[in-house]
């Protein structure tokens, strides 16, 4: 064949590749414009118009996935966290520079077509057959829009995001309709204003606010004629013009893109000759996000709040509403965290245990009556470097804590309340001798729980007889074992039940077993903070509350998890309680815990070995809660290091009581003295 001829042939196949695509979108756009569709335009086309009219009319962009903020009671922010960084905009909130600079690199025609340039499309294609390959796009702003929708409600899914850019006629078909659709509900200026919010300019940044914050450290509002060419650059390719790690292929880009608005008369020659004068000066603010940013050892109260809006059905009837609405963000989320009680507790269980040691200790204080968490942090930092941790040792794991913690004697006061609602006065003697065989019980079902074991007390001098008071100042446990056995078993974890512990703190069912009353059963200090808080205000229980109120990026306030306070015991019997805790404090194992400016009560806590020590206790105002263990495979922590010191003997007294002191010290210096107000 000769070159002539040959060159014939590839011109006709070109022609009529031109002409099948011109009807095809001739096809489409008139059938876009209720327009009878043309019967001679080829089989492509009619193909084209059926794909079109088979697709729904109704087009809605999904809310933009936005930064939350998390605050705490003061108004002070505790965190930024997003699943993408995204700041929406108003219009006024963008420069008009901005807008210009987009319009003229990327659709220059904008303000003068509708949903599709047909006279860009006929060019493209011509471009396009031309060189036998795709070298010219011809997707209009609002047809980018629309794709750039797609592409963000894919999120992470890859495969949904090649979808939606797919280079085939039936997504560009798509596109074309529902652009159609958005330029009869949209004015131009919205749309551009929707398209600067939803589009990727690289380095996490999505939305021209974040861009603009990203790469400049300014606001959309504050962009200059050489920043604005160069974000409108970027969206061409963000990863390629990417200033940051490419500055030469930025920099070229952006005076692209100065020497098309001069083109167009959005400026003139001699400011497009300027602004490519100036060289590319970047002022880069990398993304700061999530609970690790938080300071003052909050990062565990921001990973609680995060995860009570993901599974508490206040947020959402199913886990996938819940999450969807984490995704989306924008959220205001106003919590109950007290700045200045949160630094008191982070100063204490830092300086007595060193995020180094061996052995960790977390504490939470929340307010009785109200059930508010208002300071919660632990030894280790929340993080992912060494010696740091992203496991809450304050909650259970369902809320991003561990497995919880045996809490030795601080159980017992919930087996004393459970004796004293069943009639038992608290001047039951027991002969409570050093050891002996557990007593008789029943279980749930009112079968006999099996016998067997001794129960002993942790000196062989403390022999009874004792009262109830006394037991639980010297933490007896042979009294309190004759004590269960009278009040019943399943009555003393009835009692549990209604102070909010249903269950170990791993998901297991409470161990209902007799060494219950001594602590066997793994719980956390939020748990035991809300339990002692319902004796500091007379018998009710509040579950425990961390979010104040929840705002939407539209000014939606949300519903929230209620505290739901009840009274589950009468004030008589919590004020006896009270008594009885002061008493621990005072003439107790508690001593070293105890305030000196107030009332304050609570309980120690030794579990076998001394591979755990407890301190819970409470003035009128605050409830703390505080352990300290091994938390890996935890060992005895006497011998160990623990704050810089050899710990000898690991008691509740000795070793958490201090650090629960300094903690609510601090945090209610400067409070007035309340009374307990004891009945």
């Amino acid at each position: 064949m000769s070159p002539s001829h040959s060159g014939s042939v590839v011109r006709s196949i070109r022609l009529a590749t031109k002409l099948v695509a011109i009807s095809v979108v001739a096809g489409v756009i008139t059938a876009g414009l209720a327009l009878p569709a043309i019967g001679s335009v080829g089989l492509g086309a009619k193909d084209a118009v059926s794909s079109f009219n088979s697709l729904p009319d109704d087009f809605t962009a999904p809310p933009l996935s936005q930064a939350s903020t998390v605050y705490d009671s003061a108004g002070n922010v505790v965190a930024t966290v997003f699943d993408r960084d995204r700041t929406v905009v108003a219009s006024d909130r963008i420069a008009p520079i901005m807008k210009s600079a987009l319009v003229d690199i990327e659709d220059n025609r904008f303000y003068e077509h509708g949903a599709v340039d047909l006279k860009g499309v006929l060019r493209a294609i011509d471009k396009n057959a031309a060189s036998g390959g795709v070298s010219q796009g011809a997707s209009t702003l609002t047809q980018q829009y629309v794709k750039n929708v797609f592409v963000d409600e894919a999120g992470d899914n890859q495969q949904a995001v090649q979808a939606a850019q797919a280079q085939t006629i039936g997504r560009k078909i798509q596109e074309m309709k529902y652009a159609i659709k958005v330029e009869e509900t949209l004015t131009k200026d919205q749309i551009l204003t929707n398209y600067l919010n939803i589009t990727f300019f690289g380095e996490q940044a999505y939305g021209i606010e974040a861009a603009a914050h990203r790469y400049f450290s300014v606001h959309a509002s504050e962009l200059t004629l050489p920043q604005a060419a160069l974000l409108a650059g970027l969206v061409q390719s963000p990863s390629g013009y990417d200033p940051v790690s490419n500055l030469k292929a930025a920099q070229e880009r952006r005076d692209t893109v100065l020497h098309k608005m001069a083109e167009y008369g959005t400026i003139t020659e001699a400011q497009a000759a300027q602004a490519i004068a100036e060289h590319v000066t970047l002022t880069v603010t990398r993304p700061q996000s999530g609970c690790i940013t938080a300071q003052q050892g909050e990062g565990f109260f921001c990973d609680y709040v995060k995860k009570v809006v993901t599974n508490d059905p206040a947020f959402g009837a199913s886990a996938a509403e819940r999450q969807a609405l984490w995704k989306r963000g924008g959220l205001q989320i106003h919590t109950t965290l007290d700045p200045k009680a949160q630094q008191a507790l982070q100063a204490s269980v830092t300086s007595h245990v060193h995020a180094s040691d061996k052995a960790a200790t977390a504490m939470t204080v929340v307010q009785p009556g109200t059930g508010k968490i208002v300071a919660m942090g632990q030894s280790r930092p929340y993080g992912l470097g060494t010696n740091q941790t992203l496991i809450n040792l304050n909650v259970t794991k369902a809320m991003g804590g561990g497995l919880g913690f045996p809490t030795g004697s601080t159980f017992k006061p919930i087996v004393a309340a459970a004796a004293l609602e069943n009639g038992i006065d608290p001047s039951q003697s027991y002969d409570s001798p050093y050891s002996m065989p557990w007593p008789k019980m029943t279980d749930c079902k009112g079968g006999p729980f099996p016998e067997g074991g001794e129960v002993r007390n942790d000196s062989t001098t403390l022999k009874g007889p004792f009262t109830m008071g006394p037991a639980m100042a010297q933490s007896v446990n042979t009294y309190f074992a004759a004590l269960e056995g009278d009040t019943g078993l399943c009555t003393v974890a009835q009692m549990a039940n209604s102070l909010g512990i249903t269950q170990q703190a791993g998901g297991e069912n409470l161990n209902v077993v007799p060494a219950m009353a001594l602590g066997s059963n793994d719980l956390t200090p939020l748990a035991m903070a809300s339990v002692y808080a319902a004796f500091a205000a007379h018998g009710t229980y509040c579950a425990p509350t961390a979010i104040e109120s929840v705002t939407t990026a539209g000014g939606k306030s949300l519903n929230v998890p209620k505290a739901a306070c009840h009274s589950v015991m009468s004030p008589r019997t919590a004020d006896t309680i009270t008594g009885m805790l002061k008493g621990v404090v005072e003439d107790g194992t508690g001593h070293p815990a105890g305030l000196s400016d107030r009332e304050s009560a609570g309980k120690t806590g030794t579990t076998n070995s001394s591979k755990q020590v407890w301190f819970v206790g409470y003035t009128p105002e605050l409830v703390g809660a505080t352990v300290v263990s091994d938390t890996d495979k935890p060992t005895s922590l006497e011998g160990q290091r623990i704050g810089g010191h050899i710990v000898d003997n690991a008691f509740g007294g000795t070793l958490a009581g201090p650090i629960w002191n300094e903690a609510m010290a601090g945090a209610l210096d400067g409070t007035p003295a309340q009374s307990f107000g004891l009945q």
